[in-house]
């Protein structure tokens, strides 16, 4: 004769073997305070006994909190939507929050929108959108009070957008170069519809201009090693070249090996800066000199922007630029005979 299959333990079960209300075994497992050290400790030791799981889908369903934040992007083939995204994600569990990531295939308006439409049948309570990319059909348009937060975008007269500053950033480097005598600096960029990369090139070229240096111009590269490669083996035949701002600290990799398989020494000949500070950066050879950015504090914002909404608190439109900061290492020097 089969045993019938055994009852999962209920919150009154619970409750009496910790001699408490079922209202109290609620507030221990929805984390209220108002609960004293030794009762959490005798409920968490009941539920611990009983096997006890708190059945979160009915929580969720009864205060409209699923405690889960959507995030929409459409690569995870670039540094920096890998460390945004990590961010995001440790932000969010430190909130007790999961999240729900996204890809979106193309990056257009309406792959957006459906991509929202998707995370909102998933039921999240808000979403983080990371537009590294201009849609290619139009501006982005998000369902009407959607809780959201737009990363890395232009869309601040439209969202909470939170973004480095790329364009301080990508000053700080071009300085750094006219600081130690360099007459000009080439700029290696990245993709043209990355919303980083024209900040970052129309910065170099405003620095440029306005210390009186001529402009040269822009190399075009993808964020990949590959393509800094490519541009650093014809950097490497220009010998008026001697400083190089690469978009990224990949592109920056590239252009280390090309300049040093022919035979252009860094930085005794030609300086190179990058833009990221990867963790690997300390460790090129040179070590590179590069724009550091505090990913930890972009996700940080992005997480605490929209829980804000959700809690109805102020959620103004607007752009919060988390700043950057130079890292100086051994890839810049002056120029020869500078």
């Amino acid at each position: 004769m089969e045993r019938p299959p055994r009852r999962e333990a209920s919150m009154a079960d619970v409750a009496r073997l910790a001699g408490v209300s079922s209202q109290t075994v609620s507030r221990v497992s929805n984390g209220h305070s108002s609960v004293t050290e030794e009762t959490r400790r005798r409920v968490l030791s009941a539920m611990q006994e009983l096997n006890y799981r708190p059945n979160s889908a009915a929580r969720a369903l009864k205060s409209g909190r699923f405690r889960t934040l959507g995030v929409v992007l459409f690569t995870l083939a670039t540094t920096g939507n890998v460390r945004t995204l990590e961010a995001i994600s440790a932000s969010a569990a430190d909130e007790g929050y999961a999240i729900t990531l996204l890809p979106v295939a193309t990056p257009t308006s309406t792959g957006v929108r459906g991509a929202v439409t998707v995370l909102g049948e998933q039921v999240v309570d808000g979403m983080i959108v990371i537009m590294e990319v201009r849609l290619l059909d139009a501006a982005i348009s998000l369902p009407p009070h959607t809780h959201v937060v737009v990363a890395d975008s232009d869309a601040g007269d439209r969202y909470s957008v939170v973004d480095t500053d790329q364009s301080g950033g990508a000053r700080a480097a071009v300085r750094h170069l006219l600081d130690l005598g360099h007459r000009s600096v080439v700029h290696v960029a990245g993709p043209a519809e990355s919303f980083a990369a024209q900040r970052r090139a129309e910065a170099w070229r405003l620095t440029l201009e306005e210390a009186g240096c001529p402009v040269p111009p822009v190399v075009s590269g993808d964020w990949t090693a590959d393509s800094g490669y490519e541009a650093g083996l014809a950097l490497a035949a220009d010998p008026s070249c001697t400083a190089v701002f690469a978009a990224n600290d990949q592109m920056a990799l590239g252009i280390l090996r090309a300049l040093h398989e022919q035979g252009r020494r860094v930085p005794e000949e030609v300086s190179v800066v990058g833009f990221d500070d990867i963790p690997e950066a300390a460790s090129f050879f040179p070590p590179l000199t590069t724009v550091h950015q505090d990913f930890a504090e972009v996700g940080r914002l992005c997480v605490d922007g929209v829980l804000r909404q959700i809690r109805n608190e102020t959620a103004e439109r607007g752009t919060t630029l988390v700043p950057t900061r130079l890292v100086v290492r051994a890839s810049t020097a002056p120029p020869p005979g500078g």
